[in-house]
């Protein structure tokens, strides 16, 4: 039974029923019932599109306040890199980066720092002899979770090595650990500021068995004001960035392919268009490829919902911030480039119901596919969602799974409701 935790939520008090989620709802998981939205858990894939396309804020990420950390006795942050891009005019990442000390944390360790230890493996994992290709990038936690219940035969394309924010949140805990040999593990909190609910329901239901090293993530929003508040401009910053190019590219559509130093790869942004891509790989119909970068929000992650700025607008200072780095600070050496640690790999992938899958049983299936089919076949056919589910094959298989009524369908019964409103006058 799938009991993923979400970190989309409905305000149903907010909702007034109108389909616009609905209609762009990448897994078709939204029901317009008794007048507002109904998510379905099962379906949900926490992509954010219904929180970016609601006119009436009804649908909000659920994530932890700062103070959420102070439980703990050493605080320390996982600024994401698009966390760099929302500020005007920053030619320094250092600002940022003791401003979060200023807020609260005692320590800062930079996720676009991991970003560059995950790129430079996965290089080494792609020369890996039967490794299934195109790897697909298991960096976009949506990505994972659309594909297991939406193209399970593509699971063992995803590469089975952990995002760089966990990777980070591990290597910031050996390092307390190491300065700080009297804490406890209890007593060291890590907090990751994110710009997607998507990475929220990572830390809260992890990969397969895998648990995620993060105690709390909040959202860059909630943030934002208290740290530019925080970054005050001095000639004598401590030098505390530990990135370059490579890290910071991770926040952009096309950061983690390029960083595989491989003319074979492709990168895709906006949920449409992961989906077009993942069809195509399902059935054969793309190029010989041997890494896909898929990111869900536009842009990349920089487009995340939980962040402040346009992101074409934070794309385009991150380039700018860029531009005067090194191409990394965090190569491996000749020894590190035989082997990938233990520690940077996840076993094993979330089991889902494919969404496809109408019963266990074959035959039932069978029958049911059927009875959609012709159902379909009497319906308009124009998807205009007034039953209250996005397209008419969508109200059908309702239907047939006894979740709706075929009453609910205004055109299909058109002339019987124009009968009984004339009986009616």
């Amino acid at each position: 039974m799938d009991t993923y935790e979400h970190s989309v939520f409905l305000d149903v008090e907010k909702c007034n029923g109108c389909t616009t989620c609905l209609k762009h709802c990448p897994t078709e998981a939204i029901r317009i019932r008794d007048h507002h939205a109904v998510i379905n858990e099962q379906r949900c894939i926490d992509c954010g599109e219904c929180i970016r396309l609601c006119h009436n804020k009804a649908k909000r990420a659920v994530c932890s306040k700062l103070s959420a950390m102070d439980r703990f006795k050493w605080k320390i942050a996982l600024p994401a890199p698009t966390l760099y891009g929302q500020f005007d005019n920053l030619d320094d990442v250092d600002y940022v980066l003791n401003g979060l000390l200023k807020i609260g944390f005692d320590d800062v360790f930079e996720v676009s720092a991991a970003a560059e230890l995950v790129s430079a493996y996965t290089r080494v994992y792609l020369k890996t002899e039967g490794v299934k290709k195109p790897v697909i990038s298991s960096a976009c936690p949506v990505v994972v979770r659309l594909i297991g219940l939406r193209f399970p035969f593509l699971n063992d394309n995803i590469i089975r090595m952990l995002p760089p924010m966990e990777i980070a949140a591990m290597l910031a805990r050996e390092r307390a650990k190491k300065q700080h040999p009297e804490l406890s593990d209890d007593e060291i909190g890590v907090c990751f500021i994110s710009p997607c609910p998507a990475k929220v329901s990572y830390v809260k239901n992890g990969f397969g068995g895998y648990r995620s090293l993060v105690d709390v993530v909040v959202s860059i929003s909630d943030i934002y004001f208290q740290l530019i508040n925080a970054m005050k401009h001095s000639d004598d910053l401590p030098t505390m960035s530990s990135s370059g190019m490579i890290g910071i590219g991770w926040a952009t559509t096309g950061g983690e392919a390029t960083a595989i130093f491989n003319e074979n790869y492709l990168a895709a942004d906006g949920i449409d268009n992961v989906i077009r891509v993942l069809d195509q790989i399902e059935n054969g119909n793309i190029p010989k490829l041997e890494f896909i970068e898929l990111n869900a929000c536009t842009g990349g992650c920089v487009g995340g919902v939980m962040s402040m700025q346009n992101p074409f607008i934070a794309k385009a200072r991150l380039q700018s911030l860029r531009r005067y780095l090194p191409v990394s600070q965090n190569f491996l050496s000749k020894e590190e480039e035989k082997y990938i640690p233990e520690g940077y790999f996840f076993n094993s992938l979330p089991t889902y119901n494919p969404i496809s899958r109408l019963s266990d049983s074959m035959a039932e299936s069978m029958r049911m596919m059927s009875d959609i089919q012709k159902l379909r076949e009497e319906l308009p056919g124009i998807d205009c969602g007034s039953c209250g589910a996005p397209t008419c094959r969508a109200f059908a298989e309702d239907v047939v799974r006894h979740r709706a009524d075929l009453r609910d369908c205004m055109i299909a019964h058109r002339e019987e409701l124009e009968q009984y409103l004339l009986k009616k006058g």
